[in-house]
């Protein structure tokens, strides 16, 4: 397949619909900018789903109501044109990059998309109402970018599984896809926020990689054990927001007696600057006596 060489950037939904008005099927990757190599495998994901005839769409849009008070709202980095570059690289077609009134012409929405029980644990714990806010804008990047299929990154794991279960709650007409978390040579999660680590900072960051593959290793040992493991690792480098085995599908942890598949999800402030990490791994054994 030959890359596509020019990436055409939308500003309104107007836009945005002219972009792609021949091109069929799409699909879409959601983005809130400031991107990496990660957001480029949803995208190169998406490229090669979509194959030669296909539209990919990618949205640039830092949304307000996921930023709680306090958090770091004004201080996301806001890089569009290095993010164009980016996609054109990897094989977008559309970059829909809208201003806040675009998206919410008439101020903050008095409807929203309530994320239920599942948004209320671990980030939404830490984080009161942001997957309300992120599962309203997803909601409507999905109404106005209209694809077969959207692309989504396993790192934010929470986050996927309220978009996958939105999806299959309220019927939207869209497959959801998950695609592996991007790491850094030395381990680390492609994030956003890490050009805002010190080199000491990122030293202590790799601790929460070790600790993820410190619960792998105990798989065979049952639920505690890799908890255990992981929460250890931790304790010598982090104070750590959550380090936590859950069930992939609701977020509630799982019991010590539990077999089969699990997430193990730590979030923890290196410096100033909060990350999270996640790995998929199946509970095989039973308790050590």
């Amino acid at each position: 397949m030959t890359a596509v060489q020019t990436v055409r950037l939308a500003r309104t939904a107007a836009e945005l619909a002219a972009a792609g008005a021949d091109r069929a099927p799409r699909a879409v990757v959601m983005t809130m900018g400031a991107l990496h190599d990660g957001h480029a495998a949803l995208v190169r994901a998406a490229r090669a789903r979509m194959g030669d005839t296909g539209l990919v769409v990618v949205t640039v849009f830092v949304n307000p109501l996921q930023f709680g008070a306090g958090e770091d709202l004004d201080r996301y980095p806001r890089t569009l044109d290095a993010d164009l570059e980016v996609c054109r690289e990897a094989g977008a077609d559309v970059v829909f990059a809208p201003a806040v009134d675009e998206v919410y012409p008439g101020g903050e929405p008095r409807v929203r998309v309530t994320a239920g029980p599942t948004g209320a644990v671990l980030e939404g714990a830490s984080r009161p109402g942001h997957f309300d806010g992120m599962l309203t804008v997803v909601a409507k990047l999905l109404h106005l970018t209209a694809p077969r299929v959207a692309f989504f990154g396993e790192k934010d794991a929470q986050q996927l599984a309220l978009i996958q279960r939105m999806v299959r709650d309220l019927n939207f007409p869209v497959e959801i896809v998950g695609v592996p978390t991007v790491r850094e040579p030395d381990g680390l999660a492609r994030s956003s926020r890490n050009r805002f680590l010190s080199p000491a900072d990122r030293d202590l960051a790799l601790s929460i990689r070790r600790a993820l593959r410190a619960g792998e290793d105990e798989s065979a040992h049952g639920a505690d054990a890799v908890r255990a493991a992981a929460a250890e690792v931790l304790a010598d480098a982090l104070v750590p927001d959550y380090v936590e085995l859950v069930d992939p599908d609701d977020f509630t942890p799982v019991p010590a007696t539990h077999h089969g598949p699990a997430i193990l999800a730590i979030a923890a402030k290196v410096g100033s600057t909060r990350l999270i990490d996640n790995t998929r791994l199946k509970i095989t054994g039973v308790p050590r006596s």
